[in-house]
């Protein structure tokens, strides 16, 4: 008689070792290459798209499906069962492959190894892009994974390994796992299947001839850095001597003024965009400033995200270009962010200033509670500080999904009259956020001060576009409002106003306002024009002052800026003292204001996709290769010289 709840034995194997070894083999392929297709999938979005692509690149699909197949071999021979070991993998592919749908989704842009660095707050990200809905190709390529997981079930005693030869595949499929996991080992596998790992991308044209996977993956080995030719400490000391050549030494000028430095989310001036016309100017006060200030076009390295990406260039004067693939500006060690004195530094130093960094939401994203006080900044405020700094408005502190710009700036003006009253002048970087996305119709309660004109727009359409509408009309006012203020306070103050980023935004239907307007040919930059990137990376910035004399006379002159030139440029402006590395940084930008993986930008706002490719004369090639091996030099080197470029030129 049967005990009720004795253990049936486990069903004998069906076939020889050698061939069930063989078919454990081909079926851990089988379910990497299914994984594989399934992201592709979710990713390109039709099956048709996923044929080309496999017809295109079959050796970046071999690659992938190798190391989605290790992973299921190592568990399938550990838990002998090689269908319970598709469900991880097979999940671990959907949920990477979800999570590259929702970033396409948030800003038109493919999930990246840097943004790994901010997985700790994941569910503010989220928060942040509104809605977030999988696509009915995500439970299509689900349901594909579960029904191969099930014919793994189905035929597991095809594929059964067991005793010495179950541990020596183990072993096996682990070795491999090892030689994927070094730098070598990969380039040497990825050379025989035909795949690049040695060319530097940017992230969407990785993403497209990759894959998903495969993109990760070379960013997770980069090729080390280059360093300058004949580089050592001669060499160094020979650069030193050139910068010090080129630079000139400064004197502390009279004027202190206060410095207010903002960055508006999202903030252009959407009049520039054709065919939308609006009964009224939703930058009055924008337009009205300019021709009190230096103004212009301002090139950003992003379209509809990035803010903490960019403020480390600004502040800093590092970008993504000049670390490795992949790693994430925001989360590296402490010693990188301490290399070189930063911008607030170049006031601070004097003993004249005070640092301050102020936002509008909370402390969550970006590392900004690590990084700020690396880069001098000496305290650190977060929406809920600002809210107990006493602040009284009608309209209140939020308005929208976030707090209102005009609050926020009252926070600013708060901090600048403190710091005054104990003496110092107040640098003051602040990040708004009450235009940041989503643009869900109902974020301002429908309203819309000043009505849009699109007739060759749908309702819902025109939905989205009052949204963004009214967002940059709030922050106009807010604008105005300050500089109100500051026109009768008497406090010698500057004004650094710029928009980060255009907001990347999504129609009903998948398409953007821009693509709609015919400013680009899709989504993806794959296929963009130089011109056309170089037209939605910008957005327009102004420096203003409550006394024209700290313009140094240039109120109403225009020059285009950038993420890595607006610092160097209110330096010159102001005509502080600064160190070799902002005098040199200075000097860059005027022969390259933006240098991107994407893209490169001349001093002139001219546009190319390489420095190679952008003419540039002996001159500006010396400038550049003198930044670089300063860089080289303090980020990768032996520090030759890092001291002495935080000094003053000739020091």
């Amino acid at each position: 008689m049967k005990k009720p709840f004795a253990l049936h034995k486990r069903r004998a194997p069906i076939g020889p070792p050698w061939l069930r070894l063989c078919l454990f083999a081909a079926a851990s392929l089988s379910m990497g290459l299914a994984v594989a297709c399934a992201m592709q999938w979710i990713s390109i979005g039709t099956l048709p798209g996923v044929l080309e692509w496999v017809r295109d690149y079959p050796g970046h699909l071999a690659m992938t499906a190798l190391l989605w197949a290790v992973p299921a071999a190592v568990l399938g021979t550990l838990t002998g069962r090689l269908w319970i070991a598709a469900l991880p993998v097979g999940t671990a592919g959907l949920i990477l492959a979800l999570v590259d749908y929702f970033k396409n989704a948030i800003n038109g842009t493919p999930l990246e190894l840097a943004d790994f660095g901010l997985a700790g707050a994941a569910g503010n990200v989220a928060g942040l892009a509104g809605d977030l809905t999988p696509s009915e190709d995500f439970y299509l390529a689900a349901a594909a994974l579960a029904v191969c997981a099930l014919v793994l079930f189905l035929t597991q005693r095809l594929t059964a390994l067991e005793g010495t030869l179950r541990g020596r595949f183990c072993l096996f499929s682990l070795a491999l796992a090892g030689i994927l996991l070094t730098g070598t080992g990969t380039r040497t596998v990825g050379s025989a299947l035909g795949v690049d790992f040695y060319t530097r991308m940017d992230p969407a044209e990785n993403h497209s001839l990759h894959g998903l996977t495969l993109s990760l993956w070379r960013d997770a080995f980069p090729q080390p850095k280059t360093p300058p030719e004949g580089y050592d400490q001669d060499y160094m000391l020979d650069v030193l001597a050139r910068i010090d050549q080129i630079l000139e030494p400064m004197e502390e000028p009279e004027a202190k003024p206060n410095i207010l430095f903002i960055l508006s989310e999202s903030f252009y001036d959407l009049t520039r965009l054709p065919v939308l016309q609006y009964e009224g100017d939703p930058l009055e006060n924008f337009h009205a400033l300019a021709s009190e200030s230096v103004s212009g076009t301002f090139h950003s390295h992003y379209l509809g995200y990035g803010t903490g990406y960019l403020e480390i260039p600004m502040l800093y004067g590092l970008n993504a270009l000049d670390l490795p693939p992949g790693t994430n500006i925001c989360f590296q060690e402490a010693s990188v962010y301490e290399r070189f004195d930063a911008l607030a530094e170049q006031f601070t130093k004097s003993g004249d200033y005070t640092a301050e960094m102020l936002h509008a939401y909370d402390n969550t994203l970006y590392n900004r509670t690590v990084t700020y006080p690396l880069l001098g900044f000496n305290n650190l405020y977060f929406s809920d500080d600002i809210q107990q700094m006493g602040i009284e408005r009608p309209d209140g502190a939020y308005g929208g999904f976030y707090m209102r710009d005009g609050y926020f700036f009252q926070g600013m003006l708060e901090r600048m009259k403190a710091v005054n009253e104990s003496g110092k002048r107040a640098f003051l970087f602040g990040i708004t956020m009450e235009n940041h996305q989503p643009f869900e119709p109902q974020k301002f309660n429908y309203e819309c001060q000043i009505p849009l004109i699109a007739p060759d727009f749908t309702p819902a359409q025109r939905d989205v576009i009052r949204v963004m509408l009214e967002g940059i009309t709030r922050a106009d006012q807010a604008l105005g409002e300050l500089t109100d203020y500051l026109r009768t306070c008497g406090e010698p103050t500057v004004v650094v106003f710029f928009g980060d980023h255009r907001p990347n935004l999504f129609m009903p239907g998948g398409d953007t306002v821009y693509t709609l307007l015919g400013l680009c040919p899709e989504n993806d930059t794959l296929n963009w024009t130089t011109e056309q990137i170089n037209d939605l990376y910008s957005t327009d910035y102004l420096i203003w002052a409550n006394d024209p004399a700290l313009l140094n006379g240039l109120a109403g002159t225009k020059r285009d800026s950038s993420i890595t030139a607006l610092g160097p440029q209110l330096l010159e402006l102001t005509g502080r003292p600064v160190s070799r590395y902002w005098g040199l940084l200075e000097k860059v930008s005027e022969v390259c204001l933006t240098q991107t993986d994407l893209y490169f930008v001349d001093g002139e706002g001219r546009a190319s996709f390489t420095r190679e490719e952008a003419g540039l004369s002996p001159e500006a090639l010396e400038l550049l290769e003198l930044r670089d091996a300063v860089v080289y030099d303090a980020v990768y080197g032996k520090r030759y010289i890092t001291d002495q470029m935080n000094q003053p030129p000739g020091a």
